[in-house]
């Protein structure tokens, strides 16, 4: 129900805003304690998604055979595994530092309320950019104890890469959508718009991206990833076939993995050698 290795997509950004919060040399407990904390909110926010959207999973022909609407997992485990997830999340916040865990209501507030969005606005693909984009910003506060202008343009990234996409990812149940009163970018713009809208977001975003890059004073090296991420996205969107779920999968699974993956050690690197 979870899909623990879709985590892929959020963990490395929490990393990229540790290693640029550490002052002081790298802390392994700092680190333990951000993994634990990413990976409880990760499950906190998938299960109450399946949770909130188990009425329209069960009459999606998409979704119907997922764990919920299929009885494989129990309503009442479902609970049981969100309010488990909660606690485990709080408590890793507890224990990172003061600001984290004067913060952790508000990201709370995000991954609890992002499943609701799609009810009453499009611009839902927005909203979970900026839950997702709450990754580096915790990452940094774990290992700072502040928060500070530069990482605010890495999360401005990550929510209009997020929220690119999602409208792609959303083409999936365009007309399920539009029958049932939901709301996203493809319903509202139709197909073409929603796919110039997902080039906008994320060439948004990539100017996010270089704007962050510059502000850490990272090294010359780093805008080779830069460069590699421009050329992943132009593939995701070369991949994306309105008609081809089976494609739009692929675009969303693997490249944005490997923009993640790349992203990390380009923040690495470029802070080592800047």
């Amino acid at each position: 129900m979870i899909k623990f290795e879709h985590t892929i997509f959020a963990l490395p950004f929490a990393y990229v805003g540790m290693i640029m919060g550490f002052e002081n040399g790298f802390s392994f407990k700092v680190a333990l304690l951000v993994t634990i904390a990413m990976a409880s909110a990760r499950s906190t926010a998938m299960a109450l998604n399946r949770i909130i959207d188990l009425k329209y999973d069960a009459l999606n022909e998409r979704t119907k055979n997922r764990e919920l609407p299929s009885g494989k997992i129990k309503l009442r485990d479902a609970y049981i595994f969100t309010f488990v997830s909660v606690v485990i999340f709080e408590l890793s916040a507890y224990l990172i530092n003061d600001l984290a865990f004067k913060l952790s209501p508000v990201a709370l507030f995000f991954l609890i309320t992002y499943s609701y969005t799609k009810r009453f606005t499009s611009l839902c693909h927005l909203y979970l950019g900026a839950t997702d984009a709450i990754a580096p910003l915790g990452g940094y506060v774990a290992a700072s104890g502040r928060l500070d202008a530069p990482i605010w343009l890495l999360a401005g990234f990550v929510m209009f890469w997020i929220a690119g996409f999602d409208i792609l990812y959303s083409l999936q149940d365009r007309e399920f959508d539009k029958e049932y009163g939901l709301h996203s970018i493809p319903v509202s713009f139709g197909i073409n718009g929603a796919l110039w809208t997902a080039r906008l977001f994320h060439l948004i975003g990539f100017g996010f991206l270089i704007l962050s890059m510059i502000k850490f004073n990272l090294s010359y090296v780093s805008f080779v990833g830069a460069l590699i991420v421009s050329v992943l996205l132009f593939v995701e969107h070369k991949l994306v076939d309105p008609n081809d779920p089976k494609k739009i999968n692929l675009a969303f699974f693997n490249m944005n993995s490997y923009i993640s993956i790349v992203l990390f050690f380009t923040f690495l690197v470029g802070k080592c050698y800047g």
